[in-house]
Parts: C-alpha cells; sequence; structure tokens
C-alpha cells in the first residue's frame, strides 16, 4: 500500500484540511452504511473508509502515514535510520503518545456523551448603505438537523439502540498488532458500532439510523449599524445538529461590503471627491454635497486649491464601538474643461491678459526653420 491510498478512499487530496476529510468521511461513510447499501462490497468499503478516516482524523497518525504508510500508522514506521530518535519531536509526538496508543493509556472518552454539533459559516453581502446605517437579513442554508421522525436516536420509532455487543458499550476494541518491539496491544474503532458503543438493529426510516437529515433552515440576522466587511456575527444554535443529545453548532454570518459608487470609506470616515470648475474654485461658491445622511450645501471659499480638503462633521458612519458619528471628508478636484467655444476663449484670453500672461498662439515654423531645427540637434 502506498501513503495516499487512505486519502483515495476519502475522495480527497493528500494536501486536505481535517474539515474537508470529516465532510468526505461523512459522505462516504453514509454511501457505503451496511444499514443503507446492500449491495455486494459495500460492507467492505465501509470498513475501508473507516480505517481510513481514523488514521486521517488524527494528525500524529497522519504524518506518520504521509511518511511511511499504513506501516507507519500502525507504529511500525518509525524506527528506521535514526533508531529510537524518530520519537523525539517527531510524527508519533514521543513515548507517552506511543505507549498510550498501544496500550490504551490516558483518558478514554464516553462514545454516548452528548456532543455538540459543527459550526457553519454563511457569506452576507450588504450595501454600502446597509452596512452604516444596519439592515435585517434572512438568509438560507443546508444543514444537519435532528431527524424529526427519531428525534436523532436513529432507532425506529418505538425501539431503542442497544448496547454493542462486540465493545459493550465503549466504542473501541483491542486488537493485536506486530511491530519491530515484538506483539503490542492497540485499541481501535469498533468494527460493529463504529465507535458510538451502541447498535441499531431498526434504523430510523428517515434518517437510516444516522440520526439526522438534511434541512433548509431560514434564519433572520440582525445587522448592526457601522459594520465593515470581513466583520462577523455569531448566531448561537444555528449551526449543525449534536450527537447524543448534544446542543446544535453556531452558524457564523461573515459580512461583505459592496463598494459605492460615489463614497469611499475607512472605519467611521467617509470621503467624497467633488469636482469643481475653476470659476468656482476662483470665486468660491456655494454646492450641494451629498452624503450618506442625505444632501447638504458647503462653502467653497475663493482661491480653494486642487487637493484641498473640507471636513463635514457627524456625516460619516456610526462608530460600531463607542458613541457617536464619524466624518465625512471633502477632497476638492478642480476639473479643466476640453471643449470651449469662441466666447470662452475670448474671455480666457482677456483674464490672460489682464494677469499679464502671454497667451497667443506659437508661432507655426516654415520648411526652412524645421530644417534649420534638424540640422542643431544633429
Amino acid at each position: 500500500m502506498n501513503n495516499t491510498e487512505f486519502y483515495d478512499r476519502l475522495g480527497v487530496s493528500k494536501d486536505a484540511s481535517q474539515d474537508e476529510i470529516k465532510k468526505a468521511y461523512r459522505k462516504m461513510s453514509k454511501k457505503y452504511h451496511p444499514d443503507i447499501n446492500k449491495e455486494a462490497g459495500a460492507e467492505q468499503k465501509y470498513k475501508d473508509v473507516q480505517e481510513a478516516y481514523e488514521t486521517l482524523s488524527d494528525s500524529q497518525k497522519r504524518a506518520a502515514y504521509d511518511q511511511y504508510g499504513s506501516a507507519g500508522a500502525q507504529g511500525q514506521g518509525g524506527f528506521g535510520g535514526g533508531g529510537f530518535g524518530g520519537f523525539d519531536g517527531g510524527g508519533f509526538g514521543g513515548f507517552e503518545d506511543i505507549f498510550s496508543s498501544f496500550f490504551g493509556g490516558g483518558a478514554s472518552r464516553n462514545p454516548n456523551a452528548p456532543r455538540q454539533g459543527d459550526d457553519l459559516q454563511y457569506r452576507v453581502n450588504l450595501s454600502f448603505e446597509e452596512a452604516i446605517f444596519g439592515a435585517e437579513k434572512e438568509v438560507s442554508y443546508h444543514r444537519e438537523a435532528t431527524c424529526h421522525t427519531c428525534d436523532g436516536s436513529g432507532a425506529k420509532p418505538g425501539t431503542s439502540p442497544i448496547t454493542c455487543s462486540r465493545c459493550h458499550g465503549s466504542g473501541v476494541i483491542s486488537v493485536d498488532t506486530q511491530t519491530p518491539l515484538g506483539m503490542m496491544h492497540r485499541q481501535v474503532t469498533c468494527d460493529v458500532c463504529h465507535g458510538t458503543g451502541q447498535e441499531i438493529k431498526d434504523p430510523c426510516p428517515t434518517c437510516h439510523g444516522t440520526g439526522h437529515e438534511k434541512e433548509t433552515h431560514k434564519v433572520s440576522v440582525k445587522i448592526p449599524a457601522g459594520v465593515e466587511t470581513g466583520q462577523q456575527i455569531r448566531l448561537q444554535g444555528q449551526g449543525e445538529a449534536g450527537f447524543n443529545g448534544g446542543p446544535y453548532g453556531d452558524l457564523f454570518v461573515i459580512l461583505n461590503v459592496l463598494p459605492s459608487k460615489q463614497f469611499e470609506r475607512n472605519g467611521a470616515t467617509i470621503y467624497y471627491t467633488l469636482n469643481v470648475s475653476f470659476v468656482q474654485a476662483a470665486l468660491g461658491a456655494t454646492v450641494d454635497i451629498p452624503t450618506v445622511h442625505g444632501q447638504v450645501e458647503m462653502a467653497i471659499p475663493a482661491g480653494t486649491q486642487t487637493g484641498k480638503t473640507f471636513r463635514l462633521k457627524g456625516k460619516g458612519a456610526p462608530k460600531l464601538r463607542g458613541a457617536g458619528q464619524g466624518d465625512q471628508h471633502v477632497t476638492v478636484n478642480i476639473v479643466t474643461p476640453t471643449k470651449l467655444n469662441d466666447r470662452q476663449k475670448e474671455a480666457l484670453r482677456a483674464f490672460a491678459q489682464a494677469s499679464g500672461e502671454d497667451v497667443t498662439s506659437p508661432k507655426k515654423k516654415g520648411f526652412l526653420d524645421k530644417m534649420k531645427d534638424a540640422f542643431e540637434d544633429m
């Protein structure tokens, strides 16, 4: 066996995250579960999936498997080259973890103890204004819910799970493994109850013994005023269903604020660029400025230069942490006209002459002048 087979069994790549491995395991275990899939070979494939997940879900076993293959994951591969030095800080985590793995040391987990369900994430897009003033959004998503037929027990109504006859409710069994140190005992997930400690003789017809069923879930999310992209809201108990009567996980709503065509924002400060004419900037003017709170009047003093910034107090976004509003900064940009009629040109020439500027059109060069310039450049 090479050191990719376990990944192939789950249908994931070698660089898959633990979350991806867990999701793949759930999908494959449901597909080949003996109570659901009656095809020939399904039970063996189910056991193969269990074996692969048992190794890849444990970071130390996975590291050993990636380096040595299945023998390394079972404690048979860490001895080459450096002798026992491989135990110090390597993929196994030291002698304590090795002996705990083989001899069952450490505290054992009750397979029937309640466990919280997985958390979920949902991304919500907000308009620029919704992020500033707040909003209420209804989100709809798919999740694993407690089966409504069996109430999460996995057993057909009127029946109950029974203690596993093989592991006697512990969820694990002891097996012997031949290693370079001799025959050693280790604990693995029970192949009858698959770690639950219970057997379901009559599976629920709705969830087929899993205790969970897919549902489309809707929830209303209140978006506070002043939020920004990347911030998240935690909704307790809106994630996936728990196990053995455990609580639901949480839903984390990730916020994404869409850009505005008019404004830019940094925290509670809003930025706006105001285009003005040369005349407005030179003589001064009173102009209407759009803000997220509506239009306001602003005076532009005579002689305002391009790049000058004015502050509109309290016209920004609300401060998410703390009281009050931010400000809006208005930056002036003087726009040079590109198309002038004759009357406008004459007015500008008169202004230039009054200012002592020479704006006469440059004299066109004749053929001899151009030849002279060409020889001078040589």
